[in-house]
């Protein structure tokens, strides 16, 4: 490989809070715009990514062109374009249909990829989009890429984020492309394997008394719910944490993989930009009130089964979270999706435990309300599945990425409590850009 003083150059379309965007640039990319219609999700992605252009309008009113110019990239050749059209239109989740008008999301995204001519691409999907009739779309997403110059890898996977280090089963399909003359990359190899049913307890001392390294080749165990979260303090403990999301608190010992998203194990093969944040701060864990008759459910509910009343999951402290999901939007009836229950205490898991099931640093800041930090994490792709895919792309370009000099501060905390009308404003988008939920 080649050496790179300069890092390559990526622009994530239908960004959300920026699952992607992290990843990418974890495996060393600088993704210098970052397009989301949604004010919220956009204000959100701004606080976590401030040194780089976040663009919040619709992809279906966006150029190549415009990408360029209200960013840093100018008329500079783009390395790799990736993104998520919205999939509810192809979710295995309730009905699909073809003629869903979010599933022309999905050529909108072809239609930006070709005007902005990266020299990769990829795209992110549900693995419904691989079943029965919706495979047509799929393929003429491959017809219309190889038509216009594009190579595209036939043979689609779909990848479990519990394969390379993600606490979750979670499994999307991934479809990756090049301009005719480069070389093709390939998919990711599995990096971990399931845990095991067995108590773990590999703690920071312990790790750095063997000399664990952060990367290992040998397959190690995916991280189960206990490794992902018990170290984080429980929120019942904590009366501040009913009217506001933050909480100075104390945590418990981390394991190797807690250890790495509390910034406390340098992460050899981690290439985003270092951030100012207080290690001692409980952050995005606004408790949830529950009945009495809830909580006794809940506490009655075995690990690895689910409540009776509300089918919500009550995870295993020695396996893996079931998918997160995101719910829907305010246009479509602003449903909750079921959160999973706590493994020890009779409550719903909170925004920062989900984060940690979905592999986002403690550092990454979600909305302060609930119901918009779950729908930002259901709705993303986890980083660290993103980062495997990105690094297959790295490779491809023979680059050997490199690590920023910087540390960036926090921004205003603002932009993580609009509400959806200040949003709108700070955006600059017309009010209600974004449809409110209709009442019967």
């Amino acid at each position: 490989m080649a050496s790179s003083k300069c890092r390559p150059i990526a622009v994530d379309l239908f960004a959300g809070a920026g699952g992607k965007t992290l990843g990418f640039a974890q495996a060393g990319f600088d993704v210098l715009a970052a397009v989301e219609f949604d004010p919220i999700h956009a204000s959100v992605h701004e606080y976590n990514f401030p040194f780089w252009k976040t663009i919040c309008q619709s992809v279906t009113d966006t150029t190549g062109r415009e990408i360029r110019e209200k960013s840093a990239i100018g008329d500079r050749d783009i390395d790799v374009v990736f993104g998520g059209p919205p999939c509810q239109g192809f979710s295995l989740m309730g009905k699909r249909y073809l003629d869903d008008n979010r599933n022309s999301l999905v050529f909108h995204f072809i239609r930006l990829v070709l005007d902005l001519k990266p020299k990769f691409f990829v795209m992110e999907n549900v693995r419904g989009m691989t079943v029965g009739k919706h495979k047509e779309v799929l393929r003429n997403v491959i017809k219309t890429f190889q038509k216009h110059g594009y190579q595209v890898r036939e043979n689609y996977q779909v990848l479990n984020a519990a394969d390379y280090g993600v606490p979750q089963n979670r499994r999307r399909l991934f479809l990756i492309g090049c301009r005719q003359g480069l070389n093709l990359p390939d998919y990711p190899e599995v990096l971990t394997r399931p845990p095991s049913k067995k108590k773990i307890e590999t703690s920071v001392k312990s790790a750095v008394r063997k000399k664990v390294k952060s990367t290992n080749s040998h397959l190690p165990q995916t991280p189960n719910v206990q490794e992902a979260i018990s170290d984080i303090p429980e929120v019942n403990l904590y009366p501040e944490l009913e009217h506001r999301d933050w909480v100075k608190a104390d945590y418990g010992q981390p394991s190797l993989y807690a250890g790495r998203l509390r910034n406390l194990i340098l992460i050899e093969d981690d290439y985003a930009y270092p951030r100012e944040y207080n290690p001692k701060l409980l952050t995005c864990s606004r408790r949830t009130k529950h009945t009495a008759k809830t909580i006794a459910r809940f506490a009655a509910t075995n690990p690895g089964k689910s409540d009776r009343i509300s089918h919500f999951h009550r995870l295993d402290l020695n396996g893996l979270c079931n998918t997160l999901r995101a719910g829907t939007a305010s246009n479509r009836g602003a449903y909750t999706s079921p959160r999973p229950i706590h493994p020890i205490t009779p409550r719903c898991i909170t925004v920062r435990e989900a984060a940690r099931l979905h592999s986002y640093p403690d550092w990454f800041m979600f909305h302060a309300t609930k119901w918009h930090g779950f729908r930002q994490i259901g709705n993303s792709v986890p980083p660290l599945l993103a980062k495997a895919v990105a690094r297959q792309i790295i490779n491809a370009l023979e680059i050997i990425p490199t690590k920023p000099a910087r540390k960036h501060n926090s921004v205003s905390r603002e932009l993580l409590q609009f509400k959806m009308t200040q949003a709108e404003a700070y955006h600059n988008l017309e009010r209600r850009a974004i449809a409110r939920r209709i009442v019967k």
